[in-house]
């Protein structure tokens, strides 16, 4: 490498004051990274050089070169930008080239600002073809590498996916050749953060290694499993289940079971939650006998756990151990562990419980759900927290068909009822929601009473995403409490809507009549529904008359051809001549989307003439959207 000496002999506008032996070392490597950048940028516009001179004028890849410059300009968004790129780069380069340049360039580039890396983290994922294919994916390793051990936790992340992704597509000899030794040198370095990458990265490598390498890689895993830093142990238990699936069941009795063991007995409270993760894969991989022996008790004691966050996780993961190790266990030895959850003292595990319910009630018989599982929905029901009700709300209507009618009636009406006066309209609106699941074991009517109360409350609710939610729910309703009940009850609602201070419950509100149309048929719609939104089209807001068009307009695909013609489309006509001109371009919108259901001579009597007219309106707009309608009548 060029001596210091030598550089201020070059270069003799430097200031004499420098301390050169003291800043030379860090100066050369900046000093190297540029040179290697204007090499490639060099060398690039050479070829663009040379490939003008043999083709004439050809300024097409200047636009390359530019995004190759800017790999190092200090602006970080040209960076970004031109990270983002990089596969255009490489194609213009060349396979070789990129191999030989463009690799070794970035390799050298991971100390840049983290959205910069992170975006190189993802291109390179996807980098096999541009390097040449598989058989030279091994390139890529470098780069991913260094991108591996910096230490924000998202760039981390991203790198070990897309050394997964390339290794992926890796042949045999180069994982034995380049990515074990990658996975060796992160696992044993002194930094923290590469022993974190590693841990992700074994299950790609492990099940195509050959068996000497995979004895290694297993030792390897083990010292990660008891690594002195917490963070790397989270790693490891985390990375578990998924690394056990890639071997068989007599290695994962006799190397992994021990590391699961020693995981779930660790002092960190967050090591021991992410061990829990692994119970799931392992009884699926073991027999029903290991799974027993090893995985069943850690379970039970992990319900137990002195950290609410481990028995949260715990809930969460409990349906999944009870389908791997089968519904018998699940009834004599999971049921106790999961009814002290649903009893715990924090609510965050209740809540994780209580969204479990339906399925867990599912594994058992009616008499066992009546007997364990009813009496703590019923304390849930009344629980001091609201997301504790919210959750048990959402699949509590899922329990009935479990139960049958009988036992519906008796024990959980009273649930069902309570939670439709909750306070708290999520709740009310969880079991609305469910309403389909209760109605084909009981039927409605024993809930019609106190559903409607709930509804109309959540229909003028303050919160205008609450009232958004029980217009989605109208069309569910609908087909549950029939024509009769909705059109005397919730009719007059619908209509309501259409008037409501924010658009989103008004689009909605439009939305729902023509779900209501096609739930009840032609005909009801007709008799329903079209007259009483032709009663608002005269409304003196605009903005409701704009709404009442369009529902109209959306209720036209819905009606007899008879009502299209002698009752929606003279209402639409009728409105072109509105002095607001939002209103006038709106109608020709609406005769827009009418023309491919009239017949020909209608558009040539009735549309074609009231678009004329519109194309000489002295608004822009109100001509602009006439013209666009009445060329889409000659299509």
């Amino acid at each position: 490498m060029l001596g210091w000496q030598a550089f201020v002999s070059l270069t003799p506008g430097c200031h004499a004051a420098i301390d050169w032996p003291e800043v030379w070392p860090s100066y050369a490597g900046a000093l190297l990274g540029i040179l290697t950048a204007g090499a490639m940028i060099g060398a690039f516009n050479q070829n663009l050089s040379n490939k003008a001179g043999e083709d004439g004028e050809d300024n097409s890849l200047y636009p390359i070169a530019i995004l190759i410059d800017e790999l190092k300009n200090e602006d970080v968004a040209l960076r970004l930008n031109s990270v983002k790129r990089l596969s255009t780069i490489a194609m213009a380069l060349g396979e070789d080239r990129t191999r030989k340049e463009l690799i070794p360039f970035l390799s050298e580039s991971n100390d840049d600002e983290d959205e910069v890396l992170l975006a190189m983290a993802d291109e390179l994922g996807s980098f096999v073809p541009y390097v040449g294919g598989p058989s030279y994916g091994h390139y890529l390793l470098p780069p991913l590498e260094g991108l591996a051990i910096v230490e924000e936790t998202v760039v981390r992340d991203r790198a070990v996916g897309s050394l997964n992704k390339v290794g992926a597509l890796l042949p045999d000899s180069s994982i034995s050749d380049h990515l074990v030794p990658l996975i060796k040198r992160l696992a044993t370095t002194d930094w923290f953060t590469s022993r974190v990458s590693a841990c992700g990265v074994f299950a790609t490598a492990y099940p195509r290694a050959p068996q000497h390498l995979r004895a290694d890689l297993r030792q390897l895993y083990s010292k990660l499993c008891r690594d002195d830093t917490p963070m790397v142990r989270r790693a490891a238990a985390f990375r578990l289940g998924k690394f056990a699936e890639t071997m068989d069941p007599d290695t994962i009795s006799k190397d992994i079971i021990p590391l699961f063991q020693d995981l779930t007995q660790d002092d960190q409270d967050s090591v021991r939650l992410l061990a829990v993760e692994a119970c799931g894969p392992l009884a699926r991989l073991l027999n029903k006998g290991e799974s027993v022996q090893h995985v069943l008790p850690i379970v039970q004691k992990f319900a137990q756990d002195k950290s609410w966050r481990v028995r949260y996780n715990v809930a969460q993961q409990l349906y999944q151990l009870c389908e791997a190790l089968g519904p018998e266990l699940a009834r004599s030895e999971l049921l106790p562990a999961y009814v002290k959850l649903l009893q715990d003292t924090e609510a965050e595990v209740r809540v994780a419980a209580a969204g479990k319910v339906s399925a867990i009630s599912k594994m058992l018989t009616s008499d066992r759900v009546i007997a364990s599982i009813v009496p703590c929905v019923k304390d849930l029901a009344a629980d001091s927290s609201q997301h504790v009700r919210s959750a048990l709300a959402s699949v509590v209507m899922e329990v009935a068909p479990v139960l049958g009618k009988s036992a519906t009636i008796d024990h959980l009406l009273p649930v069902f009822l309570s939670l439709l006066k909750d306070d708290f309209p999520d709740v009310r609106l969880n079991i609305i929601s469910k309403l389909d699941q209760v109605n084909q074991v009981i039927g409605i009517d024993l809930l019609a009473q106190s559903l409607l109360p709930a509804i109309e409350e959540l229909a003028e609710d303050k919160h205008w995403r609450v009232r958004l939610a029980i217009i989605e729910y109208i069309p569910l309703l609908a087909s549950q409490l029939g024509s009769e009940f909705f059109e005397a009850k919730l009719g007059p609602q619908c209509m309501k809507w259409l008037q409501d201070q924010v658009f989103s419950i008004r689009a909605a509100a439009t939305d729902n009549l023509a779900k209501l149309a096609q739930e009840f048929g032609a005909d009801w719609a007709q008799e329903h529904l079209v007259p009483q939104v032709l009663t608002m089209v005269n409304n003196q807001h605009y903005l409701y008359r704009m709404t009442v068009l369009v529902a109209i307009t959306s209720l036209a695909s819905v009606v007899s051809h008879e009502t299209l013609y002698q009752t929606i489309l003279p209402a639409v006509v009728s409105c072109a001549k509105d002095k607001v001109p939002n209103i006038r371009f709106n109608v020709a919108k609406m005769l827009q989307r009418l023309l491919s259901l009239v017949e020909p001579h209608v558009v040539e009597q009735t549309i074609k003439p009231c678009l004329q007219q519109l194309t000489e309106d002295s608004d822009v707009d109100v001509k602009y959207y006439a013209k666009v309608a009445l060329t889409a009548c000659k299509a």
